[in-house]
């Protein structure tokens, strides 16, 4: 089940806005008892991890402009973000894969957060023609929370990425408490690069 946090004491409660007026965006009190604008800060967030690849035009800069992309999403801060690794195509050819982890703290639920994955890898270019083919930006939903789910559209954690060094090494980096010793022993003998 997945449960956010409550929302932080001291929120305002949603105004109501007629018809014929627009609400110049989500506001709250401050001390002084003037309205300010309310900040990414300060809506009920979630931890969630995101797996960053590409390998068709220049993937580093690439993966670079996805990571301050996701920043920019609703409800939503980058809070980590790893080194930039190279590898192989896992079950695929083509040129390498150059890979990322960002940590996330975001007021999406996980539906959204994937939604908007999904829309920015379409943005860049994202072809699917056949399984594993190269790709201009791959963005993988790792974990949400603590949720555990397996449905056609999302399952969490995601169910690979414990084999997979391109994803467990810049998780290590960032969060090393997510990736117990034996999921690094797994993928051991993985030929993975950290470029910077």
């Amino acid at each position: 089940m997945n449960r956010s946090p409550a929302r932080p004491q001291g929120g305002a409660p949603k105004r109501k806005t007629g018809p014929a007026t627009r609400s110049p965006g989500p506001t709250r009190k401050s001390p002084t008892g003037s309205v300010v604008r309310r900040t990414k800060e300060d809506y009920a967030t979630v931890s969630a991890y995101v797996g960053l690849g590409a390998n068709l035009g220049d993937a580093a800069a690439t993966v670079l402009g996805a990571m301050k992309t996701l920043g920019q999403l609703p409800k939503t801060l980058v809070t980590a973000r790893s080194s930039l690794y190279r590898s192989a195509p896992v079950d695929a050819t083509g040129p390498d894969y150059i890979n990322a982890v960002v940590a996330l703290r975001t007021g999406l639920d996980a539906e959204q957060l994937l939604a908007a994955l999904q829309r920015l890898e379409s943005e860049a270019g994202r072809e699917r023609p056949f399984p594993n083919a190269p790709r201009t930006l791959d963005l993988d939903l790792l974990m949400f929370a603590n949720t555990v789910r397996n449905t056609p559209e999302l399952t969490l954690p995601h169910p690979r990425m414990r084999d997979r060094a391109f994803v467990i090494k810049p998780l290590a980096e960032i969060a090393p408490d997510k990736v117990p010793a034996a999921a690094l022993a797994r993928v051991s003998k993985q030929v993975i690069e950290r470029i910077r």
